[in-house]
Protein backbone atom coordinates (compact mmCIF):
# COMPACT_ATOMS: atom_id res chain seq x y z
CA UNK A 1 0.00 0.00 0.00
CA UNK A 2 0.74 3.66 -0.48
CA UNK A 3 1.88 5.85 2.36
CA UNK A 4 3.45 9.19 4.04
CA UNK A 5 6.24 8.01 5.64
CA UNK A 6 8.14 10.46 8.30
CA UNK A 7 11.93 9.48 7.76
CA UNK A 8 13.15 11.60 10.30
CA UNK A 9 12.20 14.51 12.75
CA UNK A 10 14.02 17.27 11.12
CA UNK A 11 11.65 19.05 8.73
CA UNK A 12 13.10 18.56 5.53
CA UNK A 13 11.06 18.28 2.39
CA UNK A 14 13.44 15.60 1.69
CA UNK A 15 12.31 13.53 5.08
CA UNK A 16 8.60 13.21 4.17
CA UNK A 17 8.47 10.13 1.44
CA UNK A 18 5.54 8.64 -0.26
CA UNK A 19 6.46 4.18 0.30
CA UNK A 20 5.05 1.36 -0.58
CA UNK A 21 4.58 -0.88 2.63
CA UNK A 22 2.79 -3.76 3.78
CA UNK A 23 -0.82 -3.52 4.99
CA UNK A 24 -1.16 -3.65 9.11
CA UNK A 25 -2.56 -6.78 10.15
CA UNK A 26 -5.83 -5.70 12.79
CA UNK A 27 -4.54 -7.67 15.93
CA UNK A 28 -7.03 -7.97 19.10
CA UNK A 29 -9.45 -5.20 19.37
CA UNK A 30 -8.55 -3.55 16.36
CA UNK A 31 -10.34 -2.53 13.19
CA UNK A 32 -8.69 -2.50 9.56
CA UNK A 33 -9.77 0.79 7.74
CA UNK A 34 -9.28 1.17 4.16
CA UNK A 35 -8.73 5.08 4.39
CA UNK A 36 -10.51 7.34 1.90
CA UNK A 37 -9.83 10.53 3.79
CA UNK A 38 -7.22 11.56 6.12
CA UNK A 39 -7.01 15.02 8.09
CA UNK A 40 -4.21 16.93 8.96
CA UNK A 41 -3.56 18.55 12.26
CA UNK A 42 -0.77 20.87 14.25
CA UNK A 43 0.12 17.55 16.26
CA UNK A 44 1.48 16.34 12.27
CA UNK A 45 3.73 19.10 11.74
CA UNK A 46 4.75 19.09 15.30
CA UNK A 47 5.61 15.29 14.70
CA UNK A 48 7.28 16.62 11.20
CA UNK A 49 9.78 18.71 13.17
CA UNK A 50 9.96 16.33 16.16
CA UNK A 51 8.80 18.75 18.35
CA UNK A 52 5.45 17.06 19.53
CA UNK A 53 5.41 16.19 23.37
CA UNK A 54 4.14 12.51 22.86
CA UNK A 55 7.63 11.01 21.48
CA UNK A 56 7.04 8.26 18.26
CA UNK A 57 9.39 6.84 16.71
CA UNK A 58 10.93 6.79 13.30
CA UNK A 59 10.74 6.16 10.09
CA UNK A 60 7.04 7.04 11.27
CA UNK A 61 3.86 6.78 8.73
CA UNK A 62 2.27 10.09 9.46
CA UNK A 63 -1.85 10.96 10.05
CA UNK A 64 -3.50 10.63 13.12
CA UNK A 65 -7.14 11.11 12.01
CA UNK A 66 -8.78 9.14 8.70
CA UNK A 67 -12.50 8.09 7.53
CA UNK A 68 -13.24 5.67 5.13
CA UNK A 69 -14.55 2.04 5.69
CA UNK A 70 -13.97 -1.43 7.36
CA UNK A 71 -11.81 -3.77 5.39
CA UNK A 72 -10.99 -6.55 8.30
CA UNK A 73 -12.30 -6.93 12.01
CA UNK A 74 -9.34 -8.10 14.17
CA UNK A 75 -10.16 -10.79 16.84
CA UNK A 76 -12.84 -9.97 19.56
CA UNK A 77 -14.07 -6.80 17.60
CA UNK A 78 -17.70 -7.22 17.33
CA UNK A 79 -20.33 -4.25 16.62
CA UNK A 80 -18.97 -3.63 12.82
CA UNK A 81 -18.61 -5.28 9.62
CA UNK A 82 -16.73 -5.32 6.52
CA UNK A 83 -17.79 -2.37 4.74
CA UNK A 84 -19.25 -0.07 7.57
CA UNK A 85 -18.43 3.60 7.00
CA UNK A 86 -16.36 4.77 10.00
CA UNK A 87 -14.06 8.10 11.16
CA UNK A 88 -11.24 7.17 13.37
CA UNK A 89 -8.07 8.43 15.45
CA UNK A 90 -5.03 6.39 16.00
CA UNK A 91 -2.60 7.57 18.84
CA UNK A 92 0.43 5.45 17.14
CA UNK A 93 -0.53 7.32 13.78
CA UNK A 94 -0.48 5.43 10.13
CA UNK A 95 -3.50 7.59 8.82
CA UNK A 96 -1.37 8.99 6.01
CA UNK A 97 -2.08 5.73 4.15
CA UNK A 98 -4.44 3.50 1.95
CA UNK A 99 -5.01 1.45 5.40
CA UNK A 100 -4.89 1.65 8.95
CA UNK A 101 -5.61 -0.54 11.93
CA UNK A 102 -6.78 1.33 15.02
CA UNK A 103 -8.28 0.27 18.35
CA UNK A 104 -12.03 -0.53 17.99
CA UNK A 105 -12.61 2.00 20.80
CA UNK A 106 -11.39 4.83 19.03
CA UNK A 107 -13.79 4.58 16.18
CA UNK A 108 -16.84 6.41 15.30
CA UNK A 109 -19.54 4.97 12.79
CA UNK A 110 -20.67 7.45 10.74
CA UNK A 111 -24.54 7.81 8.99
CA UNK A 112 -24.97 7.83 5.51
CA UNK A 113 -25.42 11.72 5.26
CA UNK A 114 -22.13 12.28 6.78
CA UNK A 115 -19.44 12.57 3.68
CA UNK A 116 -15.71 11.21 4.91
CA UNK A 117 -14.38 14.11 4.30
CA UNK A 118 -16.71 15.52 6.92
CA UNK A 119 -15.83 12.31 8.88
CA UNK A 120 -12.00 13.78 8.60
CA UNK A 121 -12.83 16.86 9.62
CA UNK A 122 -14.40 16.65 12.53
CA UNK A 123 -13.21 14.24 14.88
CA UNK A 124 -10.00 15.25 16.48
CA UNK A 125 -10.60 18.69 15.79
CA UNK A 126 -14.48 19.52 16.75
CA UNK A 127 -14.15 16.06 19.94
CA UNK A 128 -11.29 17.92 21.30
CA UNK A 129 -13.13 21.11 21.74
CA UNK A 130 -16.40 19.22 22.95
CA UNK A 131 -14.21 17.68 25.57
CA UNK A 132 -12.31 20.56 26.44
CA UNK A 133 -15.59 22.71 27.38
CA UNK A 134 -17.50 20.04 28.52
CA UNK A 135 -14.69 17.30 29.56
CA UNK A 136 -12.58 18.07 31.71
CA UNK A 137 -13.90 21.68 32.37
CA UNK A 138 -17.70 22.80 32.88
CA UNK A 139 -19.24 25.67 30.53
CA UNK A 140 -22.35 27.49 31.99
CA UNK A 141 -24.54 30.54 30.54
CA UNK A 142 -23.06 33.47 31.22
CA UNK A 143 -19.24 32.42 31.27
CA UNK A 144 -16.90 34.47 29.32
CA UNK A 145 -14.11 32.61 27.50
CA UNK A 146 -10.90 33.94 26.68
CA UNK A 147 -9.91 31.45 23.35
CA UNK A 148 -6.63 31.57 21.88
CA UNK A 149 -5.96 30.83 17.94
CA UNK A 150 -9.32 31.19 17.56
CA UNK A 151 -9.33 31.53 13.86
CA UNK A 152 -7.56 28.01 13.56
CA UNK A 153 -10.21 24.46 13.58
CA UNK A 154 -10.33 23.87 17.12
CA UNK A 155 -10.95 27.34 17.76
CA UNK A 156 -13.93 27.79 15.44
CA UNK A 157 -15.27 24.40 16.85
CA UNK A 158 -14.87 25.99 20.67
CA UNK A 159 -16.49 29.23 19.18
CA UNK A 160 -19.64 27.22 18.12
CA UNK A 161 -19.74 24.83 20.82
CA UNK A 162 -19.22 27.44 23.71
CA UNK A 163 -21.86 29.95 22.39
CA UNK A 164 -24.28 26.89 22.29
CA UNK A 165 -23.34 26.72 25.63
CA UNK A 166 -24.78 30.43 26.44
CA UNK A 167 -20.89 31.68 26.28
CA UNK A 168 -19.33 34.98 25.66
CA UNK A 169 -16.29 34.25 23.25
CA UNK A 170 -13.35 36.61 23.50
CA UNK A 171 -11.01 34.99 20.95
CA UNK A 172 -7.28 35.79 19.24
CA UNK A 173 -5.36 35.30 16.57
CA UNK A 174 -1.75 36.08 15.18
CA UNK A 175 -2.51 36.22 11.77
CA UNK A 176 -4.45 39.33 10.14
CA UNK A 177 -7.62 38.13 8.38
CA UNK A 178 -8.19 34.69 10.33
CA UNK A 179 -10.73 37.44 12.48
CA UNK A 180 -13.20 37.30 9.92
CA UNK A 181 -13.74 33.64 10.36
CA UNK A 182 -14.20 33.21 13.93
CA UNK A 183 -16.52 36.32 14.49
CA UNK A 184 -18.69 34.59 11.47
CA UNK A 185 -18.86 31.67 13.65
CA UNK A 186 -20.48 33.68 16.69
CA UNK A 187 -17.20 35.17 18.39
CA UNK A 188 -18.35 38.01 19.97
CA UNK A 189 -14.74 39.67 20.42
CA UNK A 190 -11.79 38.76 18.43
CA UNK A 191 -8.25 40.43 18.89
CA UNK A 192 -5.00 40.31 16.56
CA UNK A 193 -2.25 40.26 18.63
CA UNK A 194 -0.36 41.79 16.52
CA UNK A 195 -2.31 45.46 16.72
CA UNK A 196 -3.88 44.82 20.21
CA UNK A 197 -2.99 43.99 23.52
CA UNK A 198 -5.65 40.93 24.65
CA UNK A 199 -5.12 41.42 28.45
CA UNK A 200 -6.41 44.61 27.99
CA UNK A 201 -9.38 43.53 25.78
CA UNK A 202 -10.22 40.81 28.09
CA UNK A 203 -10.19 43.21 31.19
CA UNK A 204 -12.37 46.01 29.88
CA UNK A 205 -15.02 43.44 28.68
CA UNK A 206 -15.37 42.17 32.20
CA UNK A 207 -15.17 45.46 33.47
CA UNK A 208 -11.55 44.36 35.45
CA UNK A 209 -12.77 41.05 36.53
CA UNK A 210 -10.85 39.29 34.27
CA UNK A 211 -12.09 35.63 32.07
CA UNK A 212 -13.53 33.05 33.90
CA UNK A 213 -11.62 30.22 31.59
CA UNK A 214 -8.77 30.64 29.28
CA UNK A 215 -8.55 27.51 26.91
CA UNK A 216 -5.01 27.34 25.11
CA UNK A 217 -3.09 25.78 22.55
CA UNK A 218 0.02 28.41 22.27
CA UNK A 219 1.97 28.06 24.94
CA UNK A 220 4.95 30.17 25.49
CA UNK A 221 4.30 34.40 25.78
CA UNK A 222 0.84 34.22 24.87
CA UNK A 223 -0.42 31.76 27.71
CA UNK A 224 2.01 33.41 30.23
CA UNK A 225 0.15 36.59 29.44
CA UNK A 226 -2.79 35.04 29.60
CA UNK A 227 -2.45 34.63 33.74
CA UNK A 228 -3.19 38.54 33.87
CA UNK A 229 -6.32 38.39 31.82
CA UNK A 230 -8.61 35.99 34.09
CA UNK A 231 -10.20 36.41 37.52
CA UNK A 232 -9.34 34.46 40.78
CA UNK A 233 -10.52 30.85 40.90
CA UNK A 234 -10.69 30.20 37.10
CA UNK A 235 -9.83 27.71 34.94
CA UNK A 236 -7.22 27.57 32.62
CA UNK A 237 -7.30 24.58 30.14
CA UNK A 238 -4.03 24.37 27.63
CA UNK A 239 -3.91 21.96 24.59
CA UNK A 240 -1.06 22.30 23.14
CA UNK A 241 2.28 24.61 22.50
CA UNK A 242 2.60 25.54 19.13
CA UNK A 243 4.55 28.99 19.99
CA UNK A 244 6.71 26.52 22.70
CA UNK A 245 6.52 25.75 26.32
CA UNK A 246 4.81 28.52 29.08
CA UNK A 247 6.58 29.27 32.48
CA UNK A 248 8.90 26.48 34.06
CA UNK A 249 7.02 27.20 37.08
CA UNK A 250 2.95 27.21 36.68
CA UNK A 251 2.50 27.20 40.37
CA UNK A 252 3.83 30.47 40.65
CA UNK A 253 1.19 31.79 38.41
CA UNK A 254 -1.45 29.55 39.75
CA UNK A 255 -0.96 30.49 43.38
CA UNK A 256 -2.15 34.05 43.12
CA UNK A 257 -5.51 33.74 42.20
CA UNK A 258 -6.34 30.09 43.23
CA UNK A 259 -6.14 28.96 39.78
CA UNK A 260 -6.99 25.78 38.10
CA UNK A 261 -4.68 24.48 35.08
CA UNK A 262 -5.72 21.21 32.86
CA UNK A 263 -3.58 20.10 30.50
CA UNK A 264 -5.46 18.04 27.87
CA UNK A 265 -4.87 15.30 25.21
CA UNK A 266 -7.12 13.52 23.60
CA UNK A 267 -5.47 10.26 23.10
CA UNK A 268 -5.66 10.44 27.01
CA UNK A 269 -9.35 10.30 27.08
CA UNK A 270 -11.39 7.04 28.04
CA UNK A 271 -13.04 6.51 25.15
CA UNK A 272 -15.33 4.35 26.57
CA UNK A 273 -16.56 6.25 29.39
CA UNK A 274 -19.94 7.97 28.86
CA UNK A 275 -18.88 11.77 29.05
CA UNK A 276 -16.89 10.38 25.39
CA UNK A 277 -20.17 8.76 23.90
CA UNK A 278 -22.62 12.15 24.39
CA UNK A 279 -19.53 14.79 23.43
CA UNK A 280 -19.60 12.16 20.07
CA UNK A 281 -23.67 12.01 19.98
CA UNK A 282 -23.98 16.05 20.24
CA UNK A 283 -21.13 17.29 17.69
CA UNK A 284 -21.90 14.38 15.33
CA UNK A 285 -25.87 15.56 15.68
CA UNK A 286 -25.27 19.05 15.88
CA UNK A 287 -23.03 18.40 12.73
CA UNK A 288 -25.84 16.30 10.69
CA UNK A 289 -28.55 19.17 12.12
CA UNK A 290 -26.35 21.91 10.51
CA UNK A 291 -26.27 23.61 14.18
CA UNK A 292 -22.15 23.05 13.92
CA UNK A 293 -19.99 23.94 10.57
CA UNK A 294 -17.24 21.77 9.92
CA UNK A 295 -14.96 24.48 8.11
CA UNK A 296 -13.24 22.57 5.27
CA UNK A 297 -10.28 24.86 3.94
CA UNK A 298 -8.83 22.60 1.35
CA UNK A 299 -8.35 19.26 0.11
CA UNK A 300 -5.06 17.86 -1.45
CA UNK A 301 -3.57 14.49 -3.26
CA UNK A 302 -1.07 12.43 -1.98
CA UNK A 303 1.67 13.91 -4.12
CA UNK A 304 0.78 16.98 -2.91
CA UNK A 305 1.25 16.32 0.90
CA UNK A 306 4.36 18.63 1.24
CA UNK A 307 2.09 21.37 0.19
CA UNK A 308 -0.75 20.55 2.64
CA UNK A 309 2.01 20.65 5.43
CA UNK A 310 3.43 23.74 4.35
CA UNK A 311 -0.11 25.63 4.36
CA UNK A 312 -1.05 24.61 7.66
CA UNK A 313 2.63 25.89 9.16
CA UNK A 314 2.07 28.87 7.55
CA UNK A 315 -0.54 29.94 10.45
CA UNK A 316 -2.60 31.48 7.81
CA UNK A 317 -5.44 28.71 7.19
CA UNK A 318 -8.96 29.03 9.56
CA UNK A 319 -10.08 25.80 8.90
CA UNK A 320 -9.38 21.89 8.24
CA UNK A 321 -6.89 20.51 5.60
CA UNK A 322 -7.75 17.30 4.42
CA UNK A 323 -5.21 14.37 1.97
CA UNK A 324 -7.14 12.34 -0.28
CA UNK A 325 -6.36 8.73 -0.10
CA UNK A 326 -8.55 6.35 -1.69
Amino acid sequence: MKAVVLDKPDGRPESVLIRDIAVPEPGPGQVLLRVAVAGLNYADVMMRTGIYPHPKGYPLVAGLEMAGTVAALGPGVTGLAVGDRIAAFSEDAGGFAEFCAVPVERVIQLPDDVSFETGAAFYIQGLTAWNLLHGVSSTAPGDVLLIHAIGGGVGLFLTQLAKAAGATVIGTVGTSGKEARALEFGADIVVNRAEADFVSVALEATQGRGVDKVIDSTGASILDRSFDAIRPLGHVVSYGEAEGKPYDSLWERLVRKSLTFTRMHLGHLDYRAPSWAQGVEEVLGGIRSGTIQVPVEAVFEMDDVLAMYDALASRRVAGKLLLRIG
